[in-house]
């Protein structure tokens, strides 16, 4: 199990504002910039994995560091794997507690938001240090609650989260701090966005469009297996 702190993340004030359709009138009277400025001390990233054997495969469940992985897509994708890497990320809770005190509802978006950005910003940070390291030509991650793979106690994996980066895992299986995220990063030879597979059209955290050739892809792998 390795731990890693401190990193850099990318954020870019001008996307986030666009992306929330905030205009420059707007931005000036919200005092965007020192918000930025205010996220950008309160980002804490912290990012722990752990390289572990894919030890068992058994239809749609595959065993991770004898944990029961059940998704019919992550098997997949895990298929060839000799070694994955699951992983946990959080920027920390401080972000989280200043978009709470905010009085500003605009204000509080640009922070949740901010804070999203840094977030994929440090999974992505986390991904290109395991593929130097291991020297891996592709790599690409999935998450529990992504879609057919449920919440799961991929914790387990790692014994004492909260006293390695600070996170914990409620009953309802849900991560505090809020700006956290858990999965499995493995080496493939096609990137893979579970994006891809989503027809849902409104969402505001796509990163792909829906790529039907890729959905069959699956769903024939699925009916060969």
């Amino acid at each position: 199990m390795k731990a890693v702190s401190g990193f850099p993340v990318q954020l870019s004030l001008e996307e986030t504002l666009a992306k929330l359709k905030i205009d420059g009138p707007r931005a000036e009277k919200l005092r965007a910039n020192e918000i930025f400025k205010t996220a950008l001390s309160l980002i804490h990233p912290t990012a722990l994995y752990a390289p572990t054997s894919v030890t068992c495969r058994n239809g749609d469940t595959v065993s991770v560091g004898g944990v029961d992985l059940a998704s019919r897509i992550l098997a997949r994708n895990l298929g060839r794997a000799e070694t994955v890497f699951p992983y946990i990320v959080t920027i920390g809770e401080a972000l989280e507690a200043e978009a709470r005190a905010s009085k500003n509802i605009v204000g509080q978006l640009l922070l949740d938001d901010l804070g999203n950005a840094a977030l994929e910003s440090s999974v992505n940070y986390l991904q290109s240090c395991i593929s130097r390291e291991y020297e891996l030509k592709m790599i690409s991650h999935m998450s529990p609650g992504q879609l057919d793979w449920p919440m799961s106690q991929l914790f387990s994996i790692f014994g004492n989260v909260e006293n390695a980066i600070g996170v914990r895992l409620t009953d309802s299986l849900m991560m505090i701090p809020r700006k956290s995220v858990s999965g499995v990063m493995f080496p493939t030879e096609t990137s893979f966005i579970s994006c891809q597979l989503c027809q849902r059209q409104a969402c505001f955290s796509r990163k792909a469009l829906y790529d039907e050739a890729v959905g069959k892809k699956y769903t024939m792998e699925n009916a060969q297996g």
